[in-house]
Formats: C-alpha cells, sequence, structure tokens
C-alpha cells in the first residue's frame, strides 16, 4: 500500500478500493476479508482495511471531552446528521434522549464508530452529566440566550440539542448552564437542527481541538 497516499478517501473515488495487492499484511488491525476483497466503506484512508473494532479503539485514543445530547421525543429525521458530524468531530458520546429507536439514515453508518448513549428522559440526562462532571450548555435560539460566537465553551461539555421546530424542552433549558443562540441574518425563524449542532460542534473545536490531530 502507497505510505505516501493521503489521509481521505477522495483520491480513490467513490466506491473506496480495491482488494490489497502483494503479500498480505500480519498487522492485527487489519481485516483478512476487506484485504481480499476490497474496502468500499466511507472512512478515511488511514484506516482502509482496517476491522471496525481496530478503528474505533484508535479512535478512542483521541476522543475530545464533548458530549452531544439531542431531544428524540417525536422521532427527529436529524438524529442521523448529528451522529456522522459527531464522529467527523471525535467526538466521546451522543446521547440520545426520549425515545431509543432513531432514523439512522443521515449517519450512513458512522454510527458503527461513535459511542452513542441512550437516556429516558432530560432529568436521567441532566444527572448523567453531573455525575461524570460535564457542563450541559444548550442550543437554541430562544429569548435571553447567549451569542454562539462570543462565549468560551467548557472544555468538558455537554451540547445539548432539542427538536426539530419546538427547539429545547423547558426542563433541559432548566437544566443547562446557558443557552446559547446561533446568529442568523435572513427570513427563516430557526436552522436545521442538523447544521446548528455542526455549526456549535465547530465551535467547540476551534477553542478546544488540537488541530495537529485532524486529518
Amino acid at each position: 500500500m502507497d505510505s505516501l497516499k493521503g489521509p481521505t478517501e477522495w483520491g480513490e473515488g467513490r466506491h473506496g478500493v480495491g482488494p490489497w495487492e502483494g503479500e498480505h499484511p500480519t498487522d492485527p488491525r487489519y481485516d483478512a476479508a476487506l484485504l481480499a476483497e476490497g474496502d468500499t466503506r466511507n472512512v478515511v484512508d488511514a484506516y482502509r482495511y482496517w476491522t471496525r473494532e481496530a478503528i474505533v479503539a484508535d479512535i478512542d485514543t483521541r476522543r475530545h471531552p464533548l458530549h452531544i445530547a439531542i431531544e428524540n421525543f417525536e422521532n427527529d429525521a436529524n438524529i442521523g446528521t448529528v451522529v456522522r458530524t459527531a464522529n467527523a468531530f471525535a467526538v466521546d458520546t451522543v446521547h440520545i434522549v426520549g425515545r431509543r429507536r432513531w432514523n439512522r439514515r443521515g449517519a450512513m453508518v458512522t454510527d458503527r464508530y461513535q459511542h452513542l448513549m441512550h437516556h429516558p428522559d432530560v432529568h436521567s440526562l441532566l444527572v448523567w452529566a453531573i455525575r461524570n462532571d460535564l457542563t450541559v450548555v444548550a442550543i437554541d435560539n430562544t429569548p435571553g440566550s447567549v451569542p454562539l460566537e462570543t462565549v468560551e465553551l467548557p472544555r468538558e461539555c455537554l451540547l445539548l440539542f432539542g427538536q426539530e421546530g419546538p427547539g429545547i424542552s423547558p426542563e433541559a433549558a432548566d437544566g443547562a448552564l446557558m443557552t446559547c443562540s446561533i446568529a442568523q441574518f435572513g427570513s427563516t425563524r430557526s436552522i436545521n437542527a442538523g447544521v446548528a449542532a455542526g455549526i456549535a460542534m465547530h465551535a467547540w473545536i476551534r477553542q478546544h481541538g488540537d488541530l495537529t490531530q485532524a486529518w
């Protein structure tokens, strides 16, 4: 395998790479079936041919102390997008609050590499956050919110998002240290919840992420 290739899959086209050329490596991180048949997964080139378990273990060595929670009382279709973005930023855990089942289509199978945790209600999430020394910050454009563009987010942080439409629940807002809004300049009352989550996660990365660890 060419060690000079870049870290992303872009150079290999949309369908990954074919079977490994030459003698197969003996490194236990590699998957024998993928080496023989090729790897068409949506993973960066650095993880080509690795087993799923090896990929998760490697990400675990450099996950950020950032947690994401999203309320799922109406089966929100944005959760898959949130999970996919959380995986891209090596978020520690995505917490699903409310319904256990969620639409995984938008995750593009990144949920296989991202730690997930379910909480039946907001109260149980807030108790878990306290026990794990995480500061809860809600994200919603509501009266009294603080502009996300002006705040220093806590490093050990849990960003909490509400449903598309109604936003965060009153209990979530009451349990958060603060609620941050995202600056908007057009006519719409709100932006997509999945987009808002991506903006907020990147705001945390800009403040606390080690860019030397990025692909």
